[in-house]
């Protein structure tokens, strides 16, 4: 599972103008629709052709859990491909992105120094070169490792040092015990 993957999506996804399909064989038509077959979604989804070719026609309506939830986020990773190039688009070019946090954050400092690392919940709006890198990332196939480095260095540019009007030579920030993370565009 990966946190700032999954972060991101769920922020781009609140960006779709029409609600994705909820049921099963929705789901499953939706898919059949896209890949042009039923023997594409069957291995994609890793279940048999002809299991899908029963949702399709409704003979099946409630899938397993692990079923449905690798359903859902298929249907998501693919539904209204436009909007979501342009919720991207216009938070790395213009309006940037929100990050909702509550993490162990701070520098490597003396202990009881106000940068020292603690449990901080912070809500901060990152600028949307911020937001670029870190779609651009998750868009080559980023791991998560990488994801929070550079979440953790647009924290360290835009919360910790204010654009460089301070804390100029703290360079290395940490950024771990994640409890909550949330983006929003």
């Amino acid at each position: 599972m990966s946190t700032f993957g999954d972060g991101l999506d769920k922020a781009v996804q609140k960006a779709f103008t029409r609600p994705a399909p909820k049921t099963a064989g929705a789901q499953m038509r939706y898919l059949v629709k896209q890949y042009k077959g039923t023997g594409a979604v069957a291995q994609m989804l890793r279940v048999s052709q002809r299991t899908v070719e029963r949702y399709v026609k409704g003979q099946i309506r409630k899938p397993r859990a692990d079923l449905a939830v690798r359903l859902d986020r298929a249907v998501k990773a693919r539904w209204q491909p436009q909007i979501r190039a342009r919720a991207k688009e216009r938070a790395a070019s213009t309006g940037g992105i929100v990050i909702d946090t509550r993490a162990r954050l701070g520098y490597v400092a003396p202990i009881g120094s106000t940068d020292e690392d603690r449990i901080r919940h912070l809500t901060v709006a990152l600028p949307p070169q911020h937001a670029a890198r870190l779609f651009q990332a998750q868009e080559q196939g980023a791991e998560d490792d990488r994801l929070r480095e550079i979440a953790a260095e647009a924290l360290r540019e835009t919360y910790f040092q204010d654009g460089g009007r301070r804390a100029g030579s703290l360079e290395e920030i940490r950024f771990t015990d994640i409890e909550h993370l949330e983006f929003d565009l």
